[in-house]
């Protein structure tokens, strides 16, 4: 990644033309935020574009003053309203002055729709996200194209808050309790709202068909203004309920946050405040919090981690497209879990039949079954149709016979984790398949190399390394071993593109990415349990970080003795970096439960005391004399991660540190707080303490140190 200037601002012009309403209403000024490209780049709101959109809006309040116009709209160009500020210039304010005055721009501009002495309204034809809902929250009214699938404040997710009125509006808008929804839960979850969920919660009035959603909406609105339609708004919700709703709000953050980040616990201050402060002063106050985390380390590396996430649908590394092999029938290798949401995949976003092959029918059955039940859960919950269920039920099948692959360019296998076997199933895959059929392995830490290194055609053997859920999580690692060849990764990352994954090329190293760093985070945990660091206090020693549960959570989640056959494959790799755990290994002998059952949703599931015991019961040397307290944990954790990747780095296991961060952050679910790891790492010393040097030039995913 450069750190050359940034570039200009793309400036969202406000175009005005005047509609001529039905029923002789009068005329209706329509605003168009338009930056004159083409869908791929994005309607965005910088410094300019909300100066001139202040100038066009005061001049439109002259002619409602004048009585020349009776109402005015705002909508987009095609498939946008507006895609919120433009990140890129929000990160180069340099100084608190800068950032006050970006925030006070903004409110000039957007109360002016509040205030312009006619109705006003937004005709949201696309993406509304940020400041782009933010036009639509300041105006009177707001209809929605129904087939717009993006409406979100995404701020609280990328180091801000809702700064253009938005913290203010929304929960008198529609009440405390879903606007902690809008501005808090959904972009922790990256959850935006459609049209229809938008409208059935009151951020929209009403949802129009999209095929002549322009002239629907100028009709709608000239009912309003008739009077012919009554918008209702809810009431304000009282005091007691607005608190109540904001305490358990903190008692979260609290529980899940702990002050890693500055943005959440600011925006739900402004929330607080917002049942009985004017609009004067919530704006004020929206201000002074949005300079105030413009100017921070975490807004900084969201930012950077935006930049990473969006630039990833472009993977660095990748050979010419025109290589890849057409892939027309897919096969997976085994029937279990992990399979059967491989073969769901695919037989849902490349649209054709795939074929699952176990060892008896009562396994291939489970996975079939597996399939069916996903399906219908999708088609019960609306998310598809039921012909489109149908489809995919029947594009899937299952059978012990392992010549059914005959006629499969992509074969993946998914079978347990055991080196030989999967060796055995590529031997006897290569006598069935066509000779320019791809091979792929789903393994999780296991060489690649030494898995073909017996075949006949090693090179068209290639890494898809996919993370559980497999239709949930963003990541496919690549994996490219020694022979791979150009067409094999080629094949791979045009699959992955079809199947909507973020691609990350990596190295045939123990682990890749995600699995080195987190297993051996989870290694450097239970390694303070062995040397006496209670089991409680392990597991909130990386509550600073923020991660999205604590660690025998995650072990819980990817199943102990799954956590301990990596760990000892990885320590058997790479050495004794990766500790041996004795503790680790009798928890999974006894099958000792690992964590409690979490104590509302939302909130983490804390270790079960009964793992003290075990570990204490399986423990070969005396404790430390010393043991870590959560500090010494962290500082262990950190240290071994900057040490790890400082290896991964020197062998290549990606060719950049940017690469590893878009890994955690889309594999691991790491916060974009945390720019994935490696901008944490540097703002917090361990890069140049442990290293000697940076892992990222300053300033790129930090406010510059000088």
């Amino acid at each position: 990644m450069s750190t050359s200037a940034p570039r200009p601002e793309r400036v969202t012009h406000a175009l005005v033309r005047d509609v001529r309403l039905p029923g002789g209403l009068g005329t209706l000024a329509l605003v168009t935020l338009d930056n004159g490209l083409d869908h791929t780049k994005p309607t965005t709101l910088g410094p300019q574009g909300i100066a001139e959109l202040t100038a066009v809006l005061r001049a439109q309040q002259a002619r409602a003053a004048a009585g020349e116009i009776a109402a005015l709209a705002v909508t987009g160009k095609p498939y946008f309203l507006a895609a919120g500020a433009d990140l890129t210039q929000v990160a180069t304010v340099a100084t608190r002055e800068e950032a006050l005055a970006l925030g006070r721009g903004g409110h000039e501009a957007y109360r002016l729709l509040g205030e312009l002495g006619v109705p006003t309204f937004a005709f949201v034809n696309g993406v509304a996200l940020g400041g782009g809902l933010e036009v639509a929250l300041n105006c009177d009214y707001r209809t929605a194209a129904s087939d717009v699938r993006a409406l979100a404040l995404p701020e609280t997710g990328l180091g801000l808050v809702p700064g253009w009125g938005g913290a203010y509006l929304v929960p008198r808008l529609v009440g405390i309790e879903k606007a902690l929804e809008v501005i808090l839960t959904r972009p922790a979850a990256n959850k935006p709202y459609t049209a229809q969920q938008a409208a059935e919660i009151g951020l929209v009035d009403v949802v129009l068909d999209p095929a002549d959603f322009l002239e629907e909406s100028v009709r709608w609105a000239a009912r309003v203004l008739s009077g012919e339609i009554d918008v209702p708004r809810r009431p304000l919700d009282d005091a007691p309920t607005w608190e109540a709703a904001v305490g358990a709000a903190r008692a979260r953050l609290d529980a899940t946050v702990h002050g890693s980040r500055p943005a959440p616990g600011r925006a739900l201050d402004l929330m607080a405040a917002a049942r009985v402060a004017d609009k004067d002063t919530a704006f004020a106050a929206e201000d002074e919090a949005l300079a105030d985390l413009i100017l921070s380390d975490e807004m900084r590396a969201s930012v950077y981690a935006f930049g990473l996430v969006q630039g990833g649908k472009r993977p660095t590394g990748a050979p010419d497209k025109a290589l890849a092999r057409p892939v027309t029938r897919v096969g997976v290798v085994g029937a279990g879990l992990m399979a059967a949401q491989i073969a769901l995949l695919f037989a849902q976003r490349l649209g054709v039949p795939v074929v699952m092959r176990d060892l008896d029918e009562a396994r291939v059955e489970q996975g079939l079954g597996a399939v069916r039940s996903t399906v219908e859960r999708l088609v019960s919950g609306g998310r598809m149709s039921s012909d489109a269920g149908a489809r995919i039920v029947a594009q899937v099948t299952g059978s012990t016979h392992i010549g059914v692959f005959a006629g499969c360019d992509l074969v993946i296998e998914a079978v347990t984790e055991v080196l030989d076997l999967k060796k055995r199933v590529f031997a006897e895959l290569e006598g069935v398949i066509a000779p320019d059929a791809i091979l792929a392995t789903n393994t999780s830490a296991l060489s690649i190399t030494r898995m073909a290194a017996d075949l006949q055609h090693p090179e068209r053997v290639v890494g898809l390394h996919f993370f559980n859920p497999v239709v949930a999580m963003p990541l496919v690692e690549v994996v490219q071993a020694e022979q791979t060849s150009d067409e094999a990764l080629a094949t791979a990352f045009a699959v992955s593109a079809k199947l909507r994954k973020t691609a990350v090329l990596v190295k045939d190293r123990p682990g890749f990415v995600v699995n080195r760093l987190l297993v051996l985070l989870l290694g450097k945990i239970v390694e303070a349990v062995e040397q006496g660091t209670p089991v409680d206090v392990a597991d909130r020693a990386l509550d600073p970080l923020g991660l999205p549960m604590p660690p025998f959570e995650l072990f819980d989640l990817v199943g102990p003795a799954v956590g301990l056959h990596v760990l000892t494959s990885l320590r058997e790799d790479l050495g004794e970096r990766f500790p041996r755990s004795p503790g680790l290994e009798k928890l999974v002998a006894d099958g000792t439960k690992v964590v409690q059952a979490a104590p509302a949703k939302g909130l983490p599931k804390l270790v079960d005391p009964a793992v003290q015991a075990v570990f204490d019961a399986a423990r070969e040397t005396p404790a430390a004399a010393e043991p870590l307290d959560a500090a010494g944990v962290l500082d262990a954790v950190l240290t071994a991660l900057t040490v790890e990747i400082g290896h991964m780095l020197d062998e290549g296991v990606v060719a950049t540190p940017q690469q590893i961060d878009l890994c955690m952050i889309l594999g691991a679910g790491w916060g974009f707080h945390l720019g994935g790891i490696t901008p944490y790492l540097d703002r917090t010393g361990y890069s140049e303490k442990v290293l000697g040097h940076r892992l990222l030039p300053d300033g790129l995913a930090n406010v510059p140190t000088h």
